[in-house]
């Protein structure tokens, strides 16, 4: 899940960003639906939480630190699910702004059961960044996202009870 903000000053300095890919989990469609959808679990997931406070059904407010490429910042923001099929589909919105620069961004996800009882995840999701952070580039952003999903689909695991996976190369 990669956290994109924004503010109201528009998108003159923004720059897009998309993410998406398949995971696969040794946990029930159930355990990973239950995992995505405990505010607990995701303020343990997503990197650089530092407080997740309910706002309202399935909204809350999110405090985060992040560093981006050599930079470092903070960022408050909004993250709600919606959309919700369960246990096999949720969309996520996500919307902000910190010391670094702003964005919005929103994903989709999709579980599915696998003959053995693990959990194929498939996702989807697009971001508009501005400011500071745009200023790095996309190419560094790109990987900056995909290095922040990964930290999230690890500790993801780690709370549905799968053993850690070594580092992909």
């Amino acid at each position: 899940m990669a956290a994109w903000l924004r503010n109201s000053s528009g998108w003159r300095d923004g720059m897009k960003l998309d993410i998406g890919g398949e995971e696969t989990f040794g946990a029930s469609v159930d355990a990973v639906w239950n995992a995505v959808n405990d505010p607990a679990v995701l303020k343990a997931c997503i990197p650089g939480c530092k407080e997740m406070l309910p706002l309202g059904e399935d909204r809350f407010r999110l405090i985060l630190n992040l560093k981006v490429a050599s930079v470092g910042g903070s960022f408050e923001g909004e993250i709600a699910s919606s959309e919700k099929v369960a246990p096999t589909k949720c969309r996520i919105t996500v919307s902000g702004a910190g010391t670094l620069g702003h964005g919005t961004g929103s994903a989709t996800f999709s579980l599915t059961p696998g003959a053995d009882g693990t959990t194929l995840m498939r996702y989807a999701g697009e971001g508009e960044i501005g400011g500071l952070v745009a200023g790095v580039g996309q190419r560094i952003l790109k990987g900056v996202a995909r290095h922040l999903v990964g930290q999230f689909f690890t500790a993801l695991r780690r709370q549905v009870g799968e053993p850690a996976r070594p580092a992909a190369e």
